[in-house]
């Protein structure tokens, strides 16, 4: 069910200068309560929606799906993945035939992390000695997943065929807690890999559909404040019970990576010493640590964010894949449509909510490990 939307305060904005009082909470104007029935109405056209189109219109017209061989190097994928310009990648099993899993940034985290708490450098060596497949049996170890009966179980892989319905896709996106899906299709002898799914294009589609009716879905009028998603700051949203993390440029790199991990988020906002926004550190950064091969130069602990996002930046204009804006951002004030279209735009998973006055951060929005309620209520 989705929640009721309580009534929530808003501050007031001038025209489109957006000026208001320095206090955000004073001079606040009373957001309307959305109606059970619109909210329930909103629900029905987009379960319906998703329900009546496919994978298929999650496939771009054009563009490429990198998979990898579990018999890789895991150094050699790492640099695979950095020159490709991606963050994740299926993994295919040539002696079963069949794609068996993801090769994504947290793995390196855990493999930089595991490396550094046993006291060992990052040397070449020790990532040349391990392929793909004997990590993930050793990560099986870190994670201790048990069943019933006390034995070590693999997760099975994650995948949808390009039949399936968008909610299917969704479904296993959300309920699985996992950022991407591969859409495989079964036709031939030979299973084809045809596309990496996730919830910025299941998004972009009800985006695309609704372009020219927002009024048939009520809630979308709805501004974000006013509904309980995302991660806030204490007393100016409506908070998902989730911490609202944040850390400062100076923190060390092992800190950032131990925060991604443990609070199980794709990104953690950078800022200053008043809290404005400064970047974002992503799991995806982590990739740009195999320029010319970074990670067997450092430690975790010495080197900063800043430094780290040095790097970031200086890797990504190598091969021509940063575009200037790592991070979009929205108004706390802004209707839940406007988020959305943000939130489709391809390659962004980390939303930014700012008081309307001052660039001090608020709020984290849709983050692909912690946003179980923003389409899976409305499934």
């Amino acid at each position: 069910m989705i929640p009721r939307f309580p009534v929530s305060k808003t501050p007031g904005i001038s025209g489109d200068s957006m000026e208001i009082d320095g206090d955000p909470f004073h001079h606040a104007e009373a957001v309307p309560k959305i109606l059970d029935a619109d909210v329930e109405l909103s629900r029905h056209r987009i379960s319906v929606f998703l329900s009546t189109h496919t994978a298929y219109e999650l496939l771009p017209e054009s563009g490429k799906v990198v998979a990898l061989d579990v018999a890789l190097p895991v150094k050699q994928a790492f640099h695979i993945l950095y020159e490709q310009g991606i963050s994740v990648a299926p993994l295919w099993d040539h002696d079963v035939g069949r794609f068996v899993g993801i090769l994504s940034p947290l793995d390196f985290i855990l493999i930089l992390r595991e490396l550094g708490n046993h006291g060992s450098d990052l040397t070449e060596e020790e990532l040349e000695t391990h392929a793909i497949s004997a990590w993930k049996e050793g990560k099986l170890q870190l994670t201790r997943k048990f069943d019933g009966n006390g034995s070590l179980h693999p997760r099975r892989l994650i995948d949808a065929g390009p039949h399936d319905s968008l909610k299917d896709v969704a479904l296993k996106l959300l309920q699985n807690k996992v950022a991407t899906v591969p859409i495989i299709t079964h036709d031939g002898s030979v299973p084809q890999l045809l596309h990496l799914a996730s919830l910025t294009g299941v998004l972009k589609c009800i985006c695309r559909h609704f372009k020219h009716s927002p009024a048939s879905l009520p809630i979308l009028q709805q501004p974000i404040c006013s509904i309980p998603l995302g991660t806030w700051v204490p007393k100016i949203g409506e908070s998902n019970g989730r911490p609202f993390a944040m850390l400062r440029p100076n923190a060390s790199l092992s800190d950032a990576l131990s925060l991604l991990v443990q609070a199980e988020v794709s990104a953690v906002p950078i800022v200053d010493d008043n809290d404005s926004l400064l970047d974002i550190y992503s799991r995806s950064d982590i990739t740009a640590l195999a320029k010319d091969r970074a990670y067997a130069q450092i430690h975790l602990n010495e080197l900063s964010i800043h430094q780290a996002l040095q790097l970031t930046q200086e890797a990504s204009a190598t091969y021509g894949f940063f575009n200037g804006q790592r991070c979009h951002m929205c108004l706390r004030s802004d209707p839940l449509h406007k988020v959305m279209d943000r939130l489709a735009i391809p390659g962004n998973l980390f939303l930014q909510l700012m008081l309307e006055s001052s660039p001090q951060c608020c709020g984290s929005n849709f983050d692909p490990f912690t946003s179980e309620w923003e389409l899976g209520d409305l499934l």
